[in-house]
């Protein structure tokens, strides 16, 4: 099998390789070549087993996804995106980055003759207020982003595509991901991390909304799971809905600060310094809040019970199970 996976230079990417290269296979079947591709040269983990190729381009240049898709892969995943904030302040880019590059990647894959299957990470920013709590799998569209504008665009691209048999796809509409590790993006959901990552690296965290702002999340060992259970999924389970809200915990920002103090100590959430910002506060007002993830649960999807479990994944797989 040969595995794809663009935008393998992330958080995300790194995470999904390294569980990869770790079993040397997916779904009972072994993995022979693995395909590295971003904008960036990917990191990439020694292995003896598996033949791991590093490329190195922009998906949204013209040719970039011809050359990827006659490599053949069996299974694609798209991670590649400029993230909510960037996409917000660079209309051109996000549209080019985020609609164009999936585009162009789709055109290729239909052209080719091949169906691959392709798990694409979307974004619940799909969804704009007013919404209901919870948001049920069945609601409607709404985005108040450009970010989640191509989101949902790429959605619907991916749904039509599958439904002419160029590929069996499916869009993974994924929480907020924290704790995220290393330093922070550009994203408007940065401080979510920000506020647990830094305190416990022995940092001061910037809180630029109020600690009532509730939200919807998920850890990066979770989102890897998702990635991985969502290849098992089949064109008859998934039918014409080809886009899943996926399982999350919802709390607000206080209750992440209070998740903090159990598990850390109150000496850790003492390291969070609140300054509002309103252009952050103007895009996350907009956000969904809580979802009910049903149909994501009943085909298998699995995300943590609580935020206090969050932090103690993000501590076992970052800090060596040590707060420092």
């Amino acid at each position: 099998m040969h595995v794809l996976i663009i935008g393998a230079a992330g958080m995300l990417g790194q995470k999904l390789l390294k569980r990869l290269l770790s079993t040397g296979e997916l779904n009972s079947r072994a993995i022979t070549q693995v395909t590295l591709f971003d904008v960036i040269p990917a990191p990439t983990i020694e292995s003896s087993v598996l033949n791991v190729d590093i490329r190195v381009g922009d998906l949204a240049t013209v040719g970039a996804a011809e050359q990827l898709i006659a490599l053949r892969p069996d299974i694609i995943f798209h991670l590649a995106a400029i993230v909510s904030g960037e996409a917000e302040q660079d209309f051109e880019k996000g549209y080019r980055i985020n609609m164009d590059g999936t585009r162009l990647l789709l055109e290729a894959i239909r052209l080719s003759g091949t169906t691959p299957q392709l798990i694409f990470t979307s974004s619940i920013a799909v969804f704009g207020a007013p919404l209901p709590e919870p948001i049920p799998d069945s609601h409607h569209q709404t985005p108040l982003t450009s970010y989640g504008t191509q989101k949902a665009i790429c959605e619907l691209l991916i749904s039509d595509y599958s439904r002419k048999g160029y590929l069996h796809g499916v869009s993974l509409r994924l929480p907020t991901i924290c704790v995220r590790p290393g330093k922070p993006n550009k994203a408007a959901s940065g401080f979510f991390s920000g506020i647990i990552r830094e305190p416990l690296n022995g940092e001061t965290a910037v809180l630029p909304v109020g600690e009532d702002v509730l939200h919807w999340h998920a850890s990066p060992r979770a989102a890897v799971d998702f990635l991985l259970h969502a290849t098992l999924l089949t064109a008859d389970q998934l039918g014409a809905h080809r886009a899943l809200v996926l399982p999350g915990v919802a709390v607000t920002v206080g209750e992440q600060i209070a998740a903090l103090t159990r598990v850390a100590g109150a000496h850790v959430s003492a390291r969070i310094e609140r300054k509002p910002d309103a252009f952050v506060q103007a895009i996350v007002s907009g956000w969904p809040k809580c979802f009910a993830a049903e149909r994501a649960k009943k085909l298998g999807f699995r995300a943590e019970k609580d935020f206090d479990e969050i932090i103690r994944v993000h501590i076992e797989d970052e800090l060596g199970g040590v707060i420092p």
